[in-house]
């Protein structure tokens, strides 16, 4: 397989419950951390019978940095959250691969999607504060309406970060994001685009505090998701969205570019009509699905040593899974480990496909498969047995060869299964020697400081050269208003003059530091792009109540 087959991940961003960022995620998924929030009895929801006060919840849902992405205030308010929510992880995607679009001139393309505008439905129809009386919310009404559907995810991206190439929108409910990154990576290799950012969001409710139990449902009873276990009752929804930018492998390395990890096969099909009902999955469709992405790179099923599953807590479903998983790994020795991220989360919705994927490419680069949360024992309708898989409610060490899979499948039958193994060694590239200057920009003076505290953070870890960053920084963030830089010659330096920035001090510069706080660009030092923390955005809250 060469790398002309081959996509490389070189970055990623995610907002999840109980996490901001993805590296966040990830020590939350090795603690096995349950970031569902169980409210009080009462607490912020309508109670009742049957109410179930369980909820993946996302903070500051309500809030957004408006001005950052050109938006006055009045038309933030109308916006779907669920775009707000994207537009921020794209734009940390690209930070995070050191991609600033208005200087690359790579065609950058965008394949996303999300659930239903609820947003639209319960706060905003009918709403009397938006009657025409209302003014300048009124003279917005109509283009904000029209740009908070789900097919105008993709563009409005596309549009808010100045991004050239292909603009898709992808609806296949809960496997969406990651068939998602199976068109990108598809687009990727037909020369469709040079860069492309793939993922989704969801926002399932915007009260974010439980839901209403109903005869022969799929919710959890319990309010906890327990994937492929005996006590599981149902899934449990919640809010997020996440990102991945994905580049050719061989671009990627000629580029200096940190990969994550390598999307080596993939494939997307639909059950048909080989299944029991409309809502319920196909064990045919799904085994297929499988063993199409392993054909697609010549893989035995043996060769995955773990696989990322949908496992959504609901019995019939997670069986149906390992049903058709049994039947592609018939005759296969080696062990599978199987997990799945939705005990620690919820379902996602939109954006689960993206987040396991997320999941699994850490997992492959550090060699640590995260334990699947609430699991203590199989199923009685779940054959793991036959399927040669086990599940750990433990985090361990990933033993033999680091391959893994990823499913994601969707209500009506769209199934997705991307197929992720390391990156290969980055090959040689020299670094800038002697001093370098870090130069850093923001939307407010706040920002700059916070931006400042962010990176003397990062760079105290110990594991980042100063080069590297100064090369990041240079080629990889936009030119905003405000701006300010150090000149430093050792990680140490650069901790005490960018911590100096961070508390407002003033800071020496010399010619060229004085000339990037007026404006003129730096030269760009020899070095690699490394992920650095994202811009901090200044969320305001730009929310309008639901009506009564």
């Amino acid at each position: 397989m060469s790398e002309d087959d081959r996509i490389a991940v070189v970055g990623l961003s995610c907002r999840v419950p109980g996490a901001d960022d993805a590296p966040t995620l990830w020590r939350n998924l090795l603690s096995g951390v349950d970031s569902v929030r169980r409210s009080p009895a009462g607490e912020g929801a309508p109670g009742g019978p049957g109410w179930v006060p369980a909820f993946g919840r996302l903070d500051d849902l309500d809030g957004f940095d408006a001005d950052l992405f050109g938006y006055a205030a009045e038309a933030a308010a109308l916006l779907d959250p669920q775009h707000r929510l994207f537009l921020e992880v794209a734009w940390h995607a690209l930070e995070d691969a050191a991609i600033d679009p208005d200087r690359d001139p790579a065609q950058i393309g965008v394949f996303a999607g999300c659930g239903p505008n609820r947003y639209l439905h319960h706060h905003l129809l009918g709403n009397p504060a938006l009657a025409p009386a209302a003014g300048t919310l009124a003279e917005d009404w109509d283009d904000a309406l029209s740009g908070s559907g789900c097919d105008y995810l993709p563009t409005r991206t596309a549009f808010a970060l100045g991004l050239s190439g292909p603009a898709v929108a992808v609806q296949t409910a809960c496997s969406t994001s990651l068939v998602a990154v199976c068109q990108a990576g598809q687009s990727l290799l037909d020369y469709r685009c040079d860069v492309a950012i793939a993922g989704g969001a969801a926002v399932v409710s915007t009260r974010q505090a439980g839901y209403r139990l109903r005869p022969g449902g799929l919710l959890a009873t319990d309010g906890v998701c327990r994937p492929y276990d005996a006590a599981a009752t149902g899934q449990v929804f919640g809010n997020g969205a996440g990102a991945v930018v994905l580049k050719r492998l061989a671009d990627a390395r000629a580029d200096g570019d940190h990969v994550y990890a390598v999307l080596a096969g993939w494939a997307v099909n639909n059950d048909g009509a080989d299944r029991p009902g409309f809502t319920v999955p196909g064990v045919s469709g799904q085994a297929a699905v499988l063993a199409e992405a392993l054909a697609s790179v010549g893989w035995d099923a043996a060769d995955v040593g773990y696989l990322e599953g949908h496992g959504t807590g609901t019995p019939v479903g997670d069986a149906i899974e390992v049903d058709a998983l049994a039947r592609v790994r018939r005759g296969a020795r080696a062990p599978l480990l199987l997990g799945s991220v939705k005990g620690n989360l919820g379902n996602l919705d939109a954006a689960a496909g993206v987040i396991s994927l997320i999941k699994a490419v850490y997992a492959v680069r550090s060699g640590q498969v995260p334990g699947t949360a609430h699991f203590t024992a199989a199923h009685g309708d779940v054959d793991l047995a036959a399927a040669g898989a086990e599940v750990d409610a433990e985090s361990r060490p990933w033993a033999g060869q680091r391959r893994a899979g990823v499913s994601s499948f969707g209500l009506g039958g769209t199934n997705a299964h991307v197929l992720v193994e390391p990156a290969p060694d980055a090959p040689d590239r020299d670094g800038a020697s002697g001093p370098v200057v870090l130069g850093l920009s923001a939307g407010s003076p706040a920002g700059l400081r916070d931006l400042a505290r962010r990176l003397a953070v990062r760079l105290a870890e110990g594991d980042l050269a100063v080069a590297d960053v100064a090369h990041t920084l240079a080629v990889g963030r936009r030119r905003l208003a405000y701006r300010d830089a150090v000149r430093c010659a050792d990680a140490g330096e650069a901790v005490t003059r960018l911590s100096a920035l961070a508390a407002g001090e003033p800071v020496d510069g010399d010619e060229a530091v004085r000339a990037w706080r007026a404006g003129a660009d730096l030269p760009v030092p020899l070095g690699r792009r490394v992920p650095l923390p994202g811009y901090p955005f200044r969320r305001a809250r730009h929310w309008i109540e639901a009506r009564r």
